[in-house]
């Protein structure tokens, strides 16, 4: 899994030209702020299974479905935008994002998002629309293709088998 922007392996990165094709079968898993607490931040909403725990069902899924997955996370928003923009840029089959909170506050996020044509798939582990009335609005849903919600670390694994479909 990748962390902030900054930690790649020079050796991953590809001429353009080989990335596009390398990366038709990739879908990016884009992870925003606080996800890196996952298991030990409110368990009791978001589960007990880690980022990385998520990332190896997704990696295992994945393989089985014939695709790759690159997980990263950051809890920077300027990171997100970079990401989205390089899964366009690399040729990438779809994004599965987790905004974390800025679902409900950036419109830069939904402004990166409709900028693009790779499909993005919005996923939370809890269902926005069971808790507070602020988590009700998602600006990255009204730009996403769509979004899935609610069914814990299994939410990952729903929206790559939709991307697959793509």
């Amino acid at each position: 899994m990748i962390g902030d922007a900054g930690s790649y392996r020079e050796d991953r990165i590809l001429p353009a030209t080989e990335r596009r094709f390398a990366l038709a079968d990739t879908i990016f898993v884009l992870n925003g702020p606080n996800l890196n607490l996952l298991g030990l931040r409110e368990p009791e909403i978001y589960g007990s299974d880690t980022l990385d725990d998520i990332a190896g069902m997704l990696e295992d899924r994945a393989r089985e479905l014939r695709l790759e997955v690159e997980v990263r996370q950051s809890n920077h928003e300027g990171h997100l935008i970079d990401w989205l923009h390089e899964a366009q840029a690399d040729g990438a089959r779809a994004v599965l994002l987790n905004p974390g909170g800025y679902t409900h506050t950036s419109v830069a996020l939904h402004d990166a998002i409709k900028s693009i044509t790779t499909p993005v798939i919005e996923v939370h582990l809890s269902n926005p629309h069971a808790r507070e009335s602020f988590r009700h609005v998602s600006f990255v849903g009204r730009a996403a293709k769509g979004t899935v919600a609610g069914f814990g670390a299994q939410s990952y694994i729903l929206a790559l088998e939709a991307a697959a479909r793509l």
